[in-house]
């Protein structure tokens, strides 16, 4: 989950807060906490802020919400709970680099799975994103999304449910970069069609190192635009 700074602070406030009322009132797993409504009179906060703060300790595994009955403290133990909170109130922002090597590292293993675990849809898939993103390109248009959608359908193919839920979380954020920035050129964009078709054929032959070093290949333009320019582009 990823939002802007001014949200983020205040979502941590109420976090804290929260954490706070659960061990005041030694709440236990599966506890259930006080409604949207008080919670948001106690803390003179909006109900929108609160359930954004709630939200998040739901992505994160440490509240549970179940429609028409509340939210409820999930099983893992005042401790843990404790010790994972203080290590989302020092979450930051992630910058543009910091999503890039995140997606880097996810999706050189990805291709790998992908070369071994892919269907004749997944194939498919992969062909018609391509395809998609090779029309944009030569019609001169930006094909940011198109793009992303053609690693998307390579999480797929992986066959790790984690890996795609992953690459699915963070894919908005770097679409935003990518556009804001101006990260691919008219010739990056050219030269994608053919790096995408090296990824593509490799998976298709199953061929997992082959696949890896496609990638690697891939992403070498954008590593260095990374590095090169990684004090002008935080987040």
């Amino acid at each position: 989950m990823i939002i802007n700074n001014e949200v983020q602070e205040s979502q941590k406030e109420i976090i804290n807060r929260l954490r706070d009322l659960i061990n005041q009132k030694n709440l236990e797993p599966g506890d259930k906490l006080p409604s949207e409504r008080s919670l948001a009179e106690k803390f003179n906060v909006s109900r929108n802020n609160l359930r954004i703060a709630l939200q998040t300790l739901e992505y994160y595994g440490l509240v549970k919400s179940i429609p028409q009955s509340g939210t409820f403290i999930a099983e893992i133990g005042i401790i843990a709970l404790n010790g994972m909170i203080e290590d989302i109130l020092r979450l930051s922002t992630p910058s543009f680099r910091a999503l890039v090597e995140t997606r880097i590292n996810l999706e050189l293993e990805g291709v790998k799975w992908a070369a071994f675990r892919r269907s004749d849809a997944d194939i498919n898939n992969m062909e018609n994103a391509l395809a998609n993103y090779s029309d944009k390109v030569i019609r001169g248009e930006e094909a940011v999304q198109e793009d992303l959608l053609f690693h998307l359908a390579i999480a797929t193919a992986s066959g790790n449910a984690m890996l795609n839920s992953f690459m699915l979380k963070i894919t908005p954020e770097i679409i935003n970069n990518f556009e804001k920035h101006h990260v691919c050129d008219k010739d990056s964009a050219f030269r994608g069609i053919q790096e995408h078709k090296n990824i593509l054929d490799a998976i298709k032959e199953k061929n997992p190192e082959g696949a890896e070093k496609a990638m690697k290949e891939h992403f070498s333009a954008l590593y260095q635009y990374c590095y090169n320019t990684q004090n002008g582009i935080q987040s």
